[in-house]
């Protein structure tokens, strides 16, 4: 469960009709087929980003479906597995941004630890089953989320990648916030407009005119 200052934002939705039916399946996929990511990861976005500390979000679908990928992150994987080929992308868009050099793993969680919240809508899915959980009450839950970012009093960039993160933007009406968007990095559509965009540049400008930190995207070696 989420434990931070989350809780008094979205906290009520564990207790709404639709998260508790959301529950008992999600309880029983565990049980009884694999499921990821770990169950103790499905809430590392909001473990690792709390509220407070918000300045940009990423909005991904759901988590990677194949062995020892998914922990919680959209786009991470952990450090000992093979980089996903939209994040492959997302690594050659951000040389050519900013200059960084592409490292040896997806392990992204210095990103979220400085305030990069990482979104699947859906949380959860079945092994090999690519949206298996989709429909199932996730995306109520974070679209909870996503209106509680909305609201808050300060400057936050939202990205955009693709037309499922897209179709979330009628949520976000607050002057304060920056929306970038673009296509997936995906390799079916990364060449249609997601490289070129310069997502990463543009996020740490506008942070820097809002007197915040820019965001250090450089990923290390393992």
């Amino acid at each position: 469960m989420i434990e931070n200052d989350w809780l008094a934002e979205i906290g009520a939705e564990f207790q709404k009709p639709y998260y508790r039916k959301l529950y008992e399946f999600v309880k029983t996929e565990y049980n009884t087929t694999q499921v990821f990511p770990p169950a103790d990861d499905i809430f590392n976005a909001f473990h690792l980003t709390p509220l407070s500390q918000v300045k940009v979000v990423i909005i991904g679908q759901d988590p990677y479906h194949d062995v020892g990928q998914a922990h919680g992150l959209c786009f991470s994987v952990k450090p000992e597995v093979k980089i996903p080929p939209s994040l492959v992308n997302i690594y050659k868009e951000l040389h050519d941004d900013l200059g960084c050099y592409i490292p040896n793993n997806g392990y992204l969680v210095k990103w979220a630890r400085q305030g990069i919240l990482m979104l699947n809508t859906v949380l959860t899915v079945r092994a090999h089953m690519a949206n298996s959980h989709r429909g199932k009450g996730w995306e109520e839950f974070t679209d909870a989320a996503i209106r509680a970012l909305n609201k808050q009093d300060r400057p936050v960039v939202f990205i955009l990648w693709g037309r499922p993160a897209q179709m979330k933007k009628k949520m976000l009406d607050n002057p304060k916030h920056l929306i970038l968007q673009a296509a997936h990095p995906s390799p079916l559509s990364a060449h249609n407009g997601f490289f070129g965009s310069r997502p990463f540049s543009q996020t740490n400008q506008f942070l820097q005119e809002n007197g915040l930190d820019p965001i250090d995207w450089q990923i290390e070696n393992i």
